[in-house]
């Protein structure tokens, strides 16, 4: 521990991919805020999600375990209730953990270990729960066709929802500065889950209009003789001959976002410092995957590539952390978690595989092991999937990635020659020795078989509640209701 009970911030966005900050390096996207944040602490340039996909990154990153060590790959899996996660450690070190807006865990079970939660999600907790709607951007947010058809400057829920998230944690900080006011010295543990940049490719006008014209076409283009699977996850989203302009509109969109995220990121911060309670307090951000935007002609998450799998890592801790420093060591979004516990002198959890950023983030010269992993499996349930389960695993060390697809071929890249991720040497025979230490690296104590079996299994009982949930519609909580007129397209954009 740097120091005594620092206060815990953890930013946690959804779907942010890294290179679209300005403090990454991306020369058009304005994000002052999450700059100065930077400018304030540690940039890691190396973090990897657990899983391109939503929920399984973040009952990971709760629970310091990757997908297949906590049973919950899919959106639809839950994560058992007697998994302890970070908040429970911090709960144990004196802390009374509080959520400020997004989870996205299904079951029961809505605080995982938190004690106050505030602006819920926007999604049912249940499997077969009431869905949503976001009216004339319906399946906008969903991996199809449709979502970089129905883009451009307008306004979706998810937006509002971040309005409605920042509004309350401003609350949060007033209310725990008038305890201070009071004699309570305790520091607090605050997550504000936001929504932004995800999907629908929609925003705000003002915001498009500071960006058309300056996001063009994606830079990689598809490779040759690519893996077979992108193929087909092509096919699956109808994504092969999508026009430019569209794919233009909705680029220049998902700037917009980022742009609206790190606004709200300003206003939070901007409160901690009005309200005095910046002092001693570790701020992270992150954010639970990326988006490739185009970049090889695919898009949303769902792949190992950087734009997918690669995500922003800010931590800044005045006096305790340097300022405007850079970290290259290869890094996971499980991390946070435990980087948390043991800035508040907590006990690591059992069993997790999060290791703490701590040392590495205050001396970029400690020792630390170059690797890391990434589990993708589906089992057919979600519509986008095509009924077509999958089992597939990344390990990313200081200088190779090696991604197994099982019943196919790996891929293996060279990051350190095609930091671009263009050319696959898996099939070079020059490399084979590489590519098979790798993936026995990858498949050692990881059965895909194992796992396709027991996600089938678990799939037969997800469908008895989701036929449970449809029939008896079981009361929600801590859900924030759409409203079907807070989505639309600006005229420009129809």
């Amino acid at each position: 521990m740097l120091q005594p009970r620092p206060n815990l911030l953890f930013i946690f966005s959804d779907q942010h991919t890294q290179k679209v900050t300005g403090c990454y390096g991306d020369p058009v996207v304005q994000t002052p805020h999450l700059d100065r944040l930077a400018a304030r602490g540690v940039t890691f340039d190396n973090a990897y999600t657990p899983s391109p996909l939503c929920t399984p990154a973040r009952m990971a990153l709760l629970s310091g375990r990757f997908p297949s060590t906590q049973a919950c790959w899919t959106n639809s899996d839950a994560l058992a209730s007697d998994i302890p996660t970070f908040a429970h450690g911090l709960g144990i070190a004196g802390y009374r953990p509080a959520l400020v807006g997004r989870l996205h865990a299904i079951g029961p079970d809505q605080l995982h270990g938190y004690l106050d939660r505030r602006v819920g999600d926007h999604s049912t907790n249940w499997i077969g729960g009431y869905p949503h709607s976001l009216g004339p951007l319906d399946k906008a947010a969903e991996p199809f066709r449709v979502s970089i058809e129905r883009s451009g400057p307008g306004q979706s829920s998810y937006e509002v929802k971040d309005r409605d998230v920042t509004a309350a944690a401003l609350e949060l900080f007033d209310e725990l500065a008038s305890d201070r006011r009071r004699g309570d010295a305790e520091p607090f543990a605050v997550t504000i889950g936001l929504m932004l940049p995800h999907a629908p490719y929609v925003c705000a006008d003002a915001d498009y209009a500071l960006y058309a014209g300056k996001v063009g076409l994606p830079r990689l283009p598809q490779p040759r003789n690519e893996h077979p699977y992108f193929a087909w996850w092509r096919e699956q989203t109808d994504t092969e001959d999508l026009p430019d302009d569209q794919v233009i509109r909705a680029r220049t969109a998902y700037y917009g976002l980022v742009t609206s995220m790190d606004r709200m990121i300003g206003q939070i911060l901007d409160k901690l410092e009005q309200t005095g309670l910046a002092d001693n307090t570790l701020i992270i951000y992150s954010s639970d995957h990326g988006d490739q935007l185009g970049e090889r002609n695919l898009w949303w998450k769902q792949t190992f590539y950087d734009d997918s799998t690669k995500v922003p890592l800010i931590l800044s801790w005045p006096g305790a952390l340097p300022e405007g420093a850079r970290r290259d060591q290869v890094v996971n979004l499980i991390d946070v978690g435990a980087t948390m516990l043991d800035a508040a002198g907590a006990e690591r959890l059992p069993r997790a595989a999060a290791r703490s950023m701590l040392a590495v983030a205050q001396d970029g010269a400690t020792p630390w092991l170059g690797e890391t992993y990434g589990e993708y499996c589906t089992d057919g349930m979600a519509r986008w999937t095509g009924a077509k389960p999958l089992q597939q695993r990344m390990v990313r060390t200081d200088r190779w990635k090696c991604v197994y697809y099982h019943g196919q071929r790996p891929q293996l890249f060279d990051l350190d020659a095609d930091p671009d991720e263009m050319k696959d040497l898996a099939e070079d025979p020059r490399y084979a020795a590489i590519r098979d230490a790798l993936c026995a690296k990858l498949l050692a104590g990881w059965d895909p078989a194992a796992i396709a079996a027991a996600m089938a299994r678990r799939r037969e009982d997800k469908s008895v509640m989701q036929q449970w949930a449809r029939a008896v519609r079981p009361e929600e909580s801590y859900r924030w209701q759409v409203k079907v007129e807070d989505n639309w397209l600006s005229a420009a954009a129809e």
